[in-house]
């Protein structure tokens, strides 16, 4: 798979502590995806990565999820061969719920006979969904991933269906202190609800090496975006905007985007800059595999997360510090939590190019302050590594099942 950008009980305290809460019973995990996995995105390559790790660990795993089989899909990835787009939360998203489909996941509930079916955004219209209407049917565990900076109208419409609906779940894990903001809205008062973060391998980040392409210097800084460049919630153009100003201070300075867009990211380059001189200095580097991503984030000079909204997490925040990168990011609610309230992270004013660019002019002005931040970065991104994640997760389960 390719890199794009693919009530509150609270969280135990000796959640994490216990080495294998299951006390050595491997399990059998049915996973439901909402989204297709021939886009990539966040929450895709979340259960991707919780699956292989479940796996790693002598767990079963079948995991289902909308759409076509592509080739580089694990052969524990099951489709349900259709998939249809709609705008969700300033993206487009492929999801699958009408006609056969609610037969067609409730038949795979059933014969996969597994101990523990984990739902991940079982709000949204579609397959996880599904299983909800079940009469009988294995402990639901449910995982809200959403975050809206302003909330829905048809989420507040849906409202009191959704307080119905998802009350067969047996447990509720909501990735942030901003999902659950979210969740918190239509979920039943009797479902016990935890905040655990979304996962990612630390050691594979630290231990990346940096690639002579992307090495910045101190008069020729490699200052990094990765994300969807043509959506908004994203922040392409304030990192445009950012980096014609970072120019007048580091004239010599590239420019490197990740992500898919190149046509949408030049065209608001143009607009933004017609003499071209931006443009010179951007440099387009699509869809990159996850080798190269921790490779790209091991390079940058600094990292600069400029989304505007509809962030729930902020796993490229966590990835990046993990990689010891000095990260400049947006101060969304969930990137303040990601950053212990801007103490592992460089913050600025969401929208305010202005801002973003004396944050980055400051720290490339300052070497010694980077290195800090980023060692900083590292430390607050091990609370993220999946051996931590993982604990959490079946500490629920167990929870669950006992």
């Amino acid at each position: 798979m390719m890199v794009n950008d693919f009530r509150h009980v609270q969280a135990d305290s000796h959640i994490g502590d216990i080495p294998d809460p299951l006390h050595g019973r491997k399990l059998r995990v049915g996973i439901i995806s909402p989204y297709s996995f021939e886009t990539p995105g966040g929450v895709q390559f979340h259960i991707r990565d919780f699956a292989q790790e479940l796996i790693a660990r002598g767990h079963q795993v079948e995991v289902l999820a909308p759409g076509r089989r592509t080739n580089d899909m694990p052969l524990w990835v099951q489709t349900n061969g259709t998939s249809f787009a709609i705008p969700y939360n300033g993206s487009v998203s492929r999801l699958s719920y009408f006609g056969f489909v609610g037969a067609q996941v409730r038949r795979w509930v059933r014969q996969g006979h597994f101990d523990i079916v984990h739902l991940h955004e079982p709000e949204a219209p579609s397959l996880s969904h599904k299983p909800l209407t079940m009469t009988r049917h294995p402990p639901l565990v449910g995982t809200f991933h959403a975050a809206f900076s302003t909330y829905p109208l048809a989420l507040r419409f849906f409202q009191t269906y959704l307080n119905r609906y998802l009350a067969p779940l047996s447990y509720a894990i909501c990735v942030s202190d901003s999902a659950r903001a979210t969740a918190d809205r239509y979920m039943p008062e009797h479902i016990p609800t935890t905040i655990i973060p979304n996962g990612i391998s630390c050691r594979r980040f630290a231990q990346a090496s940096p690639s002579p392409r992307w090495v910045g210097t101190d008069d020729m800084p490699t200052i990094g975006f990765l994300g969807r460049i043509g959506e908004e919630r994203k922040g392409f153009s304030v990192f445009c905007e950012a980096a014609l100003k970072i120019l007048d201070r580091y004239p010599q300075a590239r420019f490197l985007c990740v992500g898919d867009g190149e046509r949408q990211g030049r065209d608001m380059i143009a607009d933004l800059d017609p003499s071209g001189v931006l443009g010179a200095h951007m440099e387009f580097l699509g869809r990159i595999s996850d080798e190269d991503k921790e490779r790209f984030y091991r390079s940058l000079s600094v990292y600069v997360a400029p989304q505007r909204g509809g962030e729930s997490f902020g796993i490229v925040l966590a990835e990046a510090m993990a990689a010891r990168c000095p990260v400049v990011a947006s101060d969304l609610p969930a990137f303040v939590d990601v950053s212990d309230q801007g103490r592992a992270a460089a913050l600025f004013s969401n929208g305010d190019a202005a801002d973003c660019a004396s944050v980055v002019c400051s720290l490339l002005a300052d070497a010694e302050r980077r290195s800090a931040l980023g060692a900083a970065g590292q430390q607050r991104s091990f609370r993220y590594d999946w051996s931590t994640v993982v604990d959490q997760v079946l500490n629920v389960y167990a929870q669950v099942l006992s």
